[in-house]
């Protein structure tokens, strides 16, 4: 069995188009009350990416 630590390590995955995308923990979503077609903001802070969660 694989230890905690590395429970929410994702990998990068390259689409066809060139585009980008991880797979955000199911857990997560959850705890943030997101559902599908959700609206979020990425922003890069130094050498981190932040995901907030979109207001108008």
């Amino acid at each position: 069995m694989k230890s905690y630590s590395y429970k929410n390590v994702r990998k990068l995955t390259k689409t066809g188009s060139g585009s980008y995308y991880c797979i955000i923990p199911k857990e997560f979503i959850r705890d943030l009350g997101w559902s599908e077609r959700q609206k979020f903001v990425v922003k890069k802070i130094g050498k981190k990416i932040v995901i907030e969660d979109w207001e108008k």
